[in-house]
């Protein structure tokens, strides 16, 4: 196998998206499918992370390395901890044929069905956090989206100012490499709105203090922030699965997700 370069790379804090993953749990019972599902997976995850690692496949083999290599680990993680109608249906797509096409779409932010991307995703993402900036050629994207791989804002989140920064900033989670970047509070990232009059916020403070949607009226889509002060021992990510009842409440009044979580909400 051809590697990259040895480079730099972010190992991910599996253990830690773990732990909460299992203290969410017992907090949030509703959301206890999803939990255990994703927690599953983080073990497969932390597998193909160190592989990647390892052998730091080059770009242009990163879809089919993540189906030989990781794939059949979040095969078996959902169907040992997924619900059967999921399990039911990754069989079927896995008979099918053509997951490397799947990852490569994913990667290319290409338009597919539900479970193509929630296979894709649960397998490449271990890899892409892995390698970092490695995996992707430079890029130019544009405003609201990741810097490094261009990918679409999974969620944003709030942490304790700085001493050089009275208000702390607003950073955005790439919803396919992992990384973060700082977003401007008050503008929509995906259609750069800034009247604050079409930026509703909704929140439940009694049952999901840490929790809210930021909403825009002018592209009538949202995303859940996760505001660290409120809780520190939060693991964004992780926490972003339990925003469920907001996710519900801004669904049904007709605002679609900027992209859904790997759960597929």
């Amino acid at each position: 196998m051809e590697h990259l370069a040895s480079v730099p790379a972010v190992t991910p804090q599996w253990g830690g998206r773990r732990r909460r993953a299992t203290e969410l749990v017992e907090r949030w019972p509703f959301a206890g499918e999803m939990l255990r599902l994703y927690a599953a997976l983080l073990d497969a995850q932390a597998r193909g992370g160190a592989a990647a690692l390892d052998d730091r496949p080059r770009r242009e083999r990163l879809a089919s390395y993540v189906v030989e290599r990781v794939m059949p680990d979040i095969l078996q993680a959902t169907f040992a901890a997924g619900p059967r109608p999921l399990a039911e249906s990754v069989r079927a797509r896995v008979a099918a044929g053509g997951l490397a096409e799947s990852v490569r779409r994913w990667l290319a932010d290409e338009v597919q069905a539900p479970i193509d991307d929630y296979l894709a995703r649960a397998a490449s993402a271990p890899v892409l956090e892995a390698l970092g900036a490695a995996a992707w050629p430079v890029a130019s994207p544009a405003d609201g989206r990741c810097p490094r791989c261009g990918g679409r804002p999974q969620l944003s989140l709030i942490g304790e100012a700085s001493e050089d920064l009275l208000t702390p900033p607003r950073r955005l989670l790439c919803c396919r490499c992992g990384q973060e970047w700082t977003h401007e509070r008050l503008a929509c990232p995906a259609c750069g709105e800034h009247a604050t009059s079409k930026l509703p916020i909704y929140a439940d403070a009694e049952r999901l203090p840490h929790l809210r949607a930021d909403g825009c009226e002018s592209c009538r889509q949202y995303l859940i922030t996760v505001d660290l002060r409120r809780d520190r021992d939060a693991v964004a990510v992780v926490d972003e699965l339990v925003a469920l009842p907001l996710d519900l409440h801004m669904q049904e009044r007709g605002f679609a997700k900027i992209v859904p979580n790997l759960m597929g909400i």
